[in-house]
């Protein structure tokens, strides 16, 4: 799946301080967001309204951010997957359940402001960071 990059740590196309601290041992979540027939994603709202809020609530726990813009899929000219991904990179497990316990209600509600898929959600630890 090709996806472009639209946002890292809330600073366009740029490697910020935030995304050059992704490390090796991290929690990274990935909500990816299916392309189907009638799938809708405004991704103006994705970036400029719901992601920041996500950044705000999060605080200093979330160490990173990462937007993709899904372009094509794995074969020249083929359709992606997915629409866009959104990534969330946390220092631990522990730290990663505790703010999403306190804040995906919030986030889970606003989804309806901006696409009318189900994400799909894959939490990951990250074994290399070059």
């Amino acid at each position: 799946m090709l996806c472009a990059l639209v946002m890292g740590a809330l600073s366009y196309g740029q490697e910020t301080e935030s995304t050059a601290q992704i490390k090796e041992g991290m929690i990274k979540v990935a909500i990816m967001y299916p392309k189907g027939d009638d799938s809708t994603f405004d991704m103006e709202y994705y970036t400029g309204k719901h992601m920041p809020m996500a950044a705000e609530l999060f605080g200093d726990a979330l160490k990173a951010m990462v937007i993709d813009n899904c372009l094509g899929g794995g074969a020249p000219d083929s359709a992606p997957a997915y629409m866009a991904v959104g990534y969330f990179y946390f220092p631990d497990m522990a730290t990663f359940q505790k703010e999403m316990g306190k804040h995906s209600p919030t986030l889970r509600s606003d989804v309806p402001n901006y696409t009318n898929v189900k994400p799909v959600v894959m939490v990951s630890k990250i074994q290399t960071a070059l």
